[in-house]
């Protein structure tokens, strides 16, 4: 059952910030350890190239560098800041979060920072907390100056990927994203969000060891359980059959026609995959957003940086409606509504 929520409090997204690593790697250099052709990566998953970390960079640099930008452009600083929640899979430790990390790089001591893990639909997770835990604040300065939350979805996928495994390896890459939600204006921001869980569907997407179930062990790793495994076909026939439904309940629930939003900002996991899908949403004036074909599938940063990747283009435009939909292990949907605008 989908749990939808409407928006409380007049939040909206006041900055967006984005950051790709240096590393650029071609589908001819996948395709070599895959065993597949460029032209065979292209053709399936619309990508033509991914960025990797370097050996020295892990999740919470570049989170770091998306949520500085973010800040940078929301005009705020982290002083302002009082909820930091990082949507990662693949994070810096098993412990701690994430997000203390980024915190503490950032100077953001006066902020609460925890990590969430719905895989590629994490960072709608996490946007929806963000959003809730703000309006929950209530109206005020928190501690003597703004009150904001920072959102940030960061992967490095390169380090859990098997470079044989021609299901994953052309689809992942490295990357992170990063908004700030604070007060907006009357009409503007969040009208709402939804999620929903089928945990039946638990062992189409995952790592299977490192954690309490499977310890690492000279066993493990010579299996290979620590890459990440995903039965493809199966997720596509999710997405495919699922999403759909999420996108046209998320509208229904919060009164908007499909015809009438602006922007659809998609998880980006294959780019084949949704421009198949995208003509049975009904989402007729929307302009979709794809840019997965020079940045591959980066898990749950994958929205934050096709949402930067639009504002620094031509949109989203005052006023505009802007529809996000995630999906991802567990399995997850996740969708946010909102009316663009400061």
């Amino acid at each position: 059952m989908t749990v939808y929520a409407p928006a409380l409090g007049g939040l909206g997204i006041l900055g967006t910030g984005s950051h790709l690593p240096e590393r650029v790697v071609d589908n001819d250099t996948v395709g070599a350890l895959a065993g597949v052709s460029a032209e065979w990566i292209e053709s399936r998953t619309g990508i033509v190239e991914r960025r990797y970390a370097a050996d020295h960079e892990a999740a919470s640099d570049l989170a770091a560098e998306a949520a500085v930008r973010a800040l940078a452009d929301a005009g705020a600083r982290p002083e302002d800041v009082a909820w930091i929640i990082v949507a990662t899979s693949t994070p810096d430790h098993p412990q701690p979060a994430t997000a203390a990390l980024l915190q503490h790089r950032l100077g953001a001591h006066r902020a609460a920072a925890f990590d969430v893990n719905a895989v590629c639909a994490g960072f709608v997770a996490a946007l929806h907390t963000g959003a809730r835990l703000l309006a929950a604040d209530g109206d005020g300065a928190h501690g003597g100056g703004r009150r904001l939350a920072l959102v940030v979805g960061t992967e490095v996928y390169s380090r859990i990927i098997d470079p044989a495994d021609r299901r994953t390896a052309p689809l992942f890459g490295d990357g992170a994203g990063a908004v700030v939600i604070g007060p907006v204006r009357e009409g503007r921001g969040f009208l709402g969000t939804g999620l929903r869980t089928d945990g039946r569907l638990h062992e189409l997407i995952g790592v299977h060891a490192g954690g309490s179930r499977q310890p690492a062990s000279e066993k493990t790793v010579a299996r290979g359980d620590h890459h990440f495994r995903m039965r493809g076909r199966e997720v596509r026939e999710f997405v495919e059959r699922e999403l759909p439904g999420a996108v046209a309940g998320t509208l229904a629930a919060f009164g908007v026609a499909a015809a009438d939003v602006d922007h659809f900002v998609p998880h980006q996991a294959n780019g084949e995959m949704l421009r198949g899908v995208v003509g049975s949403l009904g989402l007729t004036g929307a302009r979709v957003h794809l840019p997965v074909d020079r940045h591959g599938n980066t898990g749950a940063a994958s929205i934050p940086l096709a949402l930067d990747h639009a504002r620094r283009a031509d949109g989203p435009r005052d006023g505009e409606l802007v529809l996000l939909a995630g999906f991802g292990g567990g399995m997850t949907l996740g969708t946010v509504l909102l009316r663009w605008g400061r």
